[in-house]
């Protein structure tokens, strides 16, 4: 049998018991880091052997797994922290896992994805999971485009040398108007939520160094039927001394219109006297 284990994101305190009790029966713990793993495990009092199984070995180490469970030993999967299989590679081992027949249980834990998404404020009938961002650029363009499509609060995971720049591209983007939630060290001593628009994130953390990772809850982009007073932002950076492009550019980001259709939207704003 696999265990998949929810272990804590944060405060050590957030250990279940069954949590506690299968990982102390397993054969063998599977794990992303063996020392972050083994710190977890020697504040539990157990000395179970530990088993490293990363995005970088997935491919030779899940066979040797699967052919260990299918020996009859009990294997528990363990992410760094939180429950694995999201955001890791006990994916690939679960699917592995089906399709050679071997049974596969979860011991359910704590979700930083969930935890931010209860704490944001924004809205949580419906949601979406985006996890991290690809790093290649293409890639990431891709991904950050698809998001203005999406009509449910969004849940994205950064760290801290990457934020300003996933600010700045959501920015771009258009969801500077965009209400959103900035969680850091989760459930720890330190934890906090900044709960502001995106544009506002980007003024605060240029001034405040980005520290512990981060849950971003975002708000999606309003729904082009909806009624927003375009004139009225037009109106307000013009009259606040920005040129014709400035202006632009930050109704665009407010909005999620293109840069191209708010210009000539400014331009005809001059040209009908306002």
């Amino acid at each position: 049998m696999l265990y998949l284990v929810g272990t804590p994101i944060g405060n050590m305190g957030d250990i279940s018991q069954r949590a506690r009790e299968v990982l102390a029966s397993a054969d063998l713990i599977a794990c992303e880091d063996t020392r972050r793993t083994g710190i977890l495990l020697k504040n539990l009092g157990i000395t179970n052997k530990l088993f490293a199984y990363h995005e970088h070995n997935k491919a030779a180490k899940g066979p040797v797994l699967i052919s260990r469970l299918k020996q009859g030993e009990t294997v528990c999967l363990v992410s760094d922290a939180g429950m694995p299989s999201i955001s890791d590679p006990g994916e690939d081992l679960v699917k592995l896992c089906i399709e050679e027949g071997v049974d596969v249980s979860a011991v359910p834990g704590p979700v930083a994805a969930i935890t931010a998404l209860v704490l944001s404020g924004l809205d949580t009938r419906r949601y979406h999971y985006e996890g991290f961002l690809p790093s290649e650029n293409s890639e990431r363009k891709k991904r950050l485009e698809a998001l203005k499509d999406i009509r449910e609060t969004m849940i994205i995971y950064e760290a801290p040398h990457r934020l300003i720049k996933l600010i700045d591209e959501l920015i771009l983007n258009g969801f500077g108007a965009s209400g959103a939630a900035f969680c850091r060290e989760l459930t720890k001593r330190y934890e906090q939520v900044i709960r502001c628009t995106v544009s506002e994130a980007k003024e605060y953390f240029t001034g405040t160094e980005p520290k512990g990772e981060f849950v971003v809850c975002l708000q999606p982009l309003p729904e082009e039927s909806e009624d927003i007073d375009v004139e009225a932002l037009i109106g307000r950076f013009l009259g606040e001394g920005l040129s014709t492009k400035e202006t632009a550019s930050r109704v665009s980001g407010m909005t999620g219109i293109s840069k191209k259709d708010v210009y000539e939207r400014v331009i005809k704003y001059r040209a009908d006297g306002n």
